[in-house]
């Protein structure tokens, strides 16, 4: 906390001056074209590795960046939050992308991992049995193409499970259908830094270096 209150003073003296008028601007309304779903892991800052600006990303952070498979009549099957969010995005933002962004050494997936029966906090055992279908495809012998840890490959699987989570939801399968709105799995290398974007081509998470990126920028360009 006290590293908290230091930052606001040093935010204060030394960067606001120079981002006030974008937040007056801001402050009119938002207008972020990605919805970014991440884990609530402290060490995963998206705007610190896509270098975004304030009002770029609308954000859901939860444990293991799961969202809940939407039930009948458009329901979510689980906690609202995530739902909520899903639909605000796309009912009253431009959003045209959404990201669902895991990463490596996931405590969460560690615990999947390991079996949720073992995790004692009885909310979080419960939490954690939307990333259940990442660990049936895990044992059933599931391969991303790489030599992974057990619990980053299934960190990374989990990233495929909640696309297809996404897709459960009516506004998001009306914005595919209707071509105005593109899913990308992301994850998160810590210890190097990295960031990968499934390739579906390649059925493996692919470093985004500069080469990689021409590529993915000349994909979204071709759809606009």
């Amino acid at each position: 906390m006290k590293k908290l209150l230091r930052g606001i003073v040093d935010f204060r003296k030394n960067v606001r001056p120079a981002c006030k008028d974008t937040f007056a601007k801001l402050a009119l309304g938002q207008r972020p074209d990605t919805l970014f779903i991440a884990c609530s892991d402290s060490r995963v800052v998206p705007n610190l590795f896509a270098s975004s600006d304030p009002g770029d990303l609308f954000v859901i952070r939860n444990v293991g960046n799961l969202i809940p498979p939407c039930g009948e009549g458009g329901l979510s099957g689980s906690d609202e939050s995530e739902a909520a969010a899903i639909e605000f995005a796309l009912l009253n933002l431009p959003v045209a992308q959404i990201v669902v962004c895991g990463h490596s050494e996931c405590s969460a997936m560690d615990m999947l991992s390991r079996g949720r029966t073992l995790v004692t906090a009885p909310n979080l055992r419960s939490w954690l049995r939307h990333g259940e279908i990442s660990l049936e495809q895990l044992e059933a012998g599931a391969q991303m193409g790489s030599q992974l840890a057990r619990h980053n490959l299934l960190s990374q699987l989990n990233v495929l499970a909640q696309i297809e989570h996404l897709k459960t939801y009516p506004v998001v399968r009306d914005r595919m259908e209707a071509g105005t709105l593109q899913l990308h799995g992301w994850w998160f290398d810590i210890k190097e830094a990295d960031v990968y974007e499934f390739e579906p081509g390649q059925g493996r998470f692919q470093l985004i270096d500069d080469a990689y990126a021409r590529v993915l920028l000349e994909r979204l360009s071709e759809t606009h």
